[in-house]
């Protein structure tokens, strides 16, 4: 491996314009396929194979414009008058009309499944309490469609239905819904919260996230010691995912992609981008200042060994996040897809145009100031500096090191215990943002139920059976009378009339366990009130999406551990030739993600240091995350583990015995990896700031995630174990050891024939 990637690396830095002006035109080609197809992203997370899904896709079938989604707009007033006052009802009856009428948007007028008769039946057959305390916002005698008015008249909800998926929905149309409302704040002085629905998704890069490039830049000026030098691998890890994630845009009309993947590749090429680059220019600076090598031979050599690491480390990412298509879930395999192309990319790059853009700038790479300079220093320092005092130390207080390691991690991920999963929405956003505002003014004005209603579709099991008006009176009460139930009304029945469509308003919020308990109540079979009517009663909406995900994730989990596990494993016993390391790799890992895990749950559910971290209310963590987070810093823990051991296994292979490659090579490759970590935390942390909670929870828990696995299981943890071990870290059995193939990751091949050139 290293004598083919030295070929390579040799061949960039002699022909320097091949390499480059291929990429180049690669990067042409994207931005030509995006100017040509555009940019298409949304944020539906549909989850094949579970109950609620298929209970949308009979919908679609049997009752197609009922299967559509909802979008709502709030109107409330600001000095508590009412909202009923003829100026007002006439402000409004003009901007829903104009809604009604946009292309996408259901009017009811032209289409009616019946839902209309039925529940004027019900009204008039109702007890006094048994009507909502809210109503219909009547108008010259005839209710708005669509239109509820709060028991105080101060608040009116505009309810309105897609004739598709509202994420299917082009954003022009909402913009254009609301556009048409928002006219009602001049003309009758009312104020207009649209639902997050409707809103507009932030993609852009904000302040947090060029702070971190920022941070990015200034730590690799401080660790090459050259503007030069510390361009480099910005350069490449910005065309890394200018490719990566810019290729997965201009391929977004024909592939469904959500904002998150976008996100998601671009926090991890950036990171992994500046990590690779870096560690290849580092080493062919310390093969010029140690070796006095010419700028071609280093960065060949650079190649060759370090080059090696990076393209292990970067497989080890890549196979953590494939294994997310084991899950079968489409937007997350194609989260996965991106973030790993993203990788792939990153790690081309750095193996290509890095070589040819060292050949560019030849021995400028290193001035004769900053080589005199390094000489000076290495004379002066020999052995004294932080890290090798680190590192001795820790050596030396090895079993107190990893008990208290060991002590603090375990404490930190006691929260997981309460760790409860969802999907964070308008509920846990900012209270200034008009999400919230919307969110808050319906739990105000009718309840937190309206937030997360219910969409039931009742089956006759006997297909000759149909559904009557007092049937369906029935069916009403009965669900009605279930624990937590505040309204239920009739949608509509099919042309057949052996289904029936129902929406049911729980009294709860849609995060809310007892929201949850209901739509598992509402699936049991042996439910009475399904018994007793010959039905079978199938339930969709936000929550009962939520509880299917969540279901579907936890049962593939360990599927997905054990592939990445399995394959992780055999990667590093070939680049490390032990069998020890890999399991000592793997279980340091393990104590990484609990922890982390813990004090995002802590954070983010318990509120902890919200202000800090900028979001005024906690909630649910985003069920999805732990599949992510966990394949994202599996691949970059064993990203650092390839970088630091694999220096410790080369001063192994060169002769040193005991403890000594331990220091030797923690001596040669933490101040690296101290940088390659610093930068990573920066960038991350960078994503913690933004406005989309989703996006904010993923990069505080990779932020976290790093900090605790560089810094303190692999710099500190790792060389404590393997201290203990001593040489026997390096043991693999004989018959292994033969049937393994050799990667000569460390270069000692390629340096004895190199050696034998000379």
């Amino acid at each position: 491996m290293s004598t083919f990637l030295y070929k390579i690396g040799n061949t960039a830095y002699r022909k320097p314009w091949h390499f480059i002006t291929g990429w180049l035109i690669i990067l042409a080609i994207v931005v030509s396929l995006i100017g040509v197809n555009g940019i298409h992203v949304s944020s539906e997370m549909k989850i094949e194979g579970t109950e609620s899904q298929r209970i949308l896709d009979q919908l679609s079938q049997e009752l197609p414009l009922a299967s559509g989604g909802q979008g709502s707009i709030v109107f409330k007033t600001s000095n508590d008058t009412r909202m009923d006052t003829p100026e007002r009802m006439s402000a409004i009856s003009k901007a829903i009309n104009e809604v009604y009428v946009l292309e996408g948007v259901l009017n009811p007028a032209d289409f009616d499944t019946g839902a209309s008769e039925l529940t004027l039946l019900m009204m008039q057959n109702a007890s006094a309490d048994q009507l909502p305390p809210y109503g219909y916002m009547i108008m010259d005698g005839i209710p708005l469609p669509g239109v509820l008015l709060s028991s105080d008249g101060t608040i009116a909800l505009f309810q309105f239905q897609f004739t598709k998926d509202v994420n299917s929905i082009p954003q022009e149309v909402k913009d254009s819904i609301i556009e048409a409302t928002k006219v009602v704040e001049n003309e009758a002085g009312i104020t207009v919260l649209p639902s997050e629905s409707l809103l507009p998704l932030q993609l852009g890069i904000g302040t947090g996230e060029i702070i971190g490039v920022i941070v990015a830049a200034m730590v690799l000026l401080m660790t090459l010691g050259s503007m030069v030098a510390a361009g480099l691998p910005l350069l490449t890890a910005l065309l890394g995912v200018g490719i990566g994630v810019g290729g997965a845009f201009s391929l977004s009309s024909f592939i469904e992609m959500s904002s998150v993947s976008a996100m998601l590749g671009l926090m991890i090429g950036l990171a992994v981008g500046i990590d690779y680059a870096l560690f290849i220019v580092n080493r062919q600076r310390r093969l010029i200042f140690d070796q006095k090598l010419g700028s071609q031979e280093a960065a060949s050599r650079a190649i060759g060994t370090a080059g090696s690491a990076v393209f292990f480390a970067g497989l080890t990412v890549i196979i953590a996040l494939c294994g997310m298509l084991v899950i079968e879930i489409s937007f997350l395999s194609t989260m996965a897809l991106v973030a790993a192309a993203t990788v792939l990319i990153n790690v081309l790059l750095a193996l290509t145009l890095l070589p040819a853009m060292l050949g560019l700038l030849g021995e400028r790479i290193c001035s004769q100031k900053a080589r005199q300079k390094n000489t000076d220093k290495a004379a002066n320092t020999a052995h004294s500096g932080f890290s090798d005092r680190w590192i001795r130390g820790v050596i030396k207080f090895r079993w107190p090191v990893i008990i208290c390691i060991i002590v603090v991690l375990g404490v930190a991920s006691t929260p997981i215990l309460k760790m409860d999963m969802g999907i964070p929405g308008a509920a846990t956003a900012n209270l200034d943002t008009a999400a919230r505002q919307s969110y808050d003014a319906i739990t105000e004005g009718f309840g937190e139920g309206f937030n997360g209603p219910f969409v039931l579709v009742a089956e006759q099991e006997n297909s000759s059976s149909k559904f009557t008006p007092e049937l369906i009176m029935n069916l009403v009460q009965e669900l009605k009378n279930q624990d937590n139930v505040d309204q239920v009304s009739p949608l509509g029945i099919n042309e057949n009339g052996n289904l029936a469509i129902f929406s049911l308003i729980p009294e709860t919020g849609p995060s809310d366990t007892e929201t949850k308990e209901l739509v598992t109540q509402l699936r049991d079979p042996d439910l009475s009130i399904l018994q007793s009517n010959g039905i079978k009663l199938g339930v969709t909406g936000f929550t009962a999406v939520n509880i299917d995900m969540s279901a579907k994730l936890a049962d593939v989990f360990p599927i997905y551990i054990g592939i990445i596990v399995i394959f992780s494993l055999i990667i590093l016993m070939l680049v490390f030739r032990s069998v020890v390391i890999p399991i000592k790799a793997t279980v340091g890992f393990l104590l990484s993600i609990l922890a982390t895990f813990g004090m995002t749950t802590a954070v983010f559910q318990w509120g902890w240091l919200n202000s800090v971290f900028g979001f005024d209310t906690s909630g649910p963590l985003l069920s999805f995350m732990p599949i992510i987070i966990t394949g994202i810093l599996y691949g970059l823990a064993m990203d650092y583990q390839v970088f630091l051991v694999s220096s410790m296994r080369e001063s192994y292979v060169h002769g040193h015995r005991g403890k000594e490659p331990i220091i030797h090579g923690y001596n040669q490759a933490s101040r690296v990896v101290l940088a390659a970590a610093v930068i990573m935390v920066s960038v991350f942390a960078g994503f913690i700031f933004t406005d989309d909670i989703i996006i904010k929870q993923i990069g505080f828990a990779l932020t976290i995630g790093i900090f605790i696995d560089a810094f303190i299981v692999r710099m500190t943890l790792v060389p404590a174990v393997m201290a203990v071990f001593d040489s026997k870290a390096w043991w693999l059995p004989k018959w292994l050891d033969r049937i393994l193939p050799n990667l000569d990751v460390e270069g000692d091949k390629l340096i004895t024939k190199l050696n034998q050139k000379d």
